[in-house]
């Protein structure tokens, strides 16, 4: 099979599901940046030193890709039925804040602002972390328009707080710790 199919060479994709729309329709922008987030990990995971912290961003590039495939699927309209696309686990929000509290309990507490840095490691996280807040942000575009599983947007929620998290621990298991903001830095 051939990766290319010249289908979309006119500006336009096909939807998970049936239909075609446009390549800027939100649908197509808001499981783009899904994808791109997905990407994102998955660099994130060959810059962290820390194998559970590249195990756990494994798990969530899996979910990641079924919230793509959410996303990739219309509503069912014009007599096409809606095709049923893999679910999210069940506990996997539940097994997020988890992952942060236990997290939270090996980290300093957190007094200050923290800039985007330390480890590459936490560095990649912390891009991560900005693209998942974007993906985040078109979900909420799309929804206000379509239908939309709230669990999505309640994941990405979740998401963007753990890889923060995880950027933080990523630093704090290396011995570099946070960079924190300085309101009136000197050179």
């Amino acid at each position: 099979m051939k990766i290319y199919t010249k289908t979309g060479d006119a500006g336009d994709t096909a939807l998970f599901g049936g239909g075609r729309v446009g390549k800027d329709h939100i649908r197509v922008a808001t499981y783009g940046t899904v994808d791109e987030l997905n990407a994102s990990i998955g660099w994130a995971a060959t810059q962290v030193v820390d194998a559970q912290i590249r195990n756990r961003l494994s798990l969530l590039q899996h979910d990641l890709f079924t919230i793509g495939s959410e996303l990739a699927t219309p509503p069912p309209r014009d007599g096409r039925s809606r095709p049923e696309v893999p679910l999210l686990p069940s506990g996997r929000i539940g097994e997020m804040e988890a992952w942060m509290d236990l997290a939270d309990a090996e980290l300093p507490e957190l007094r200050a602002f923290v800039l985007p840095g330390g480890t590459s490691g936490a560095a990649a996280l912390h891009v991560a972390r900005t693209i998942c807040r974007r993906a985040e942000r078109a979900v909420v575009h799309l929804a206000a328009t379509e239908a939309v599983d709230p669990d999505v947007l309640t994941y990405l929620n979740r998401l963007s707080d753990l890889l923060f998290t995880l950027a933080r621990l990523e630093n704090e298991r290396h011995g570099t710790g946070d960079v924190e903001w300085e309101k009136n830095p000197e050179l």
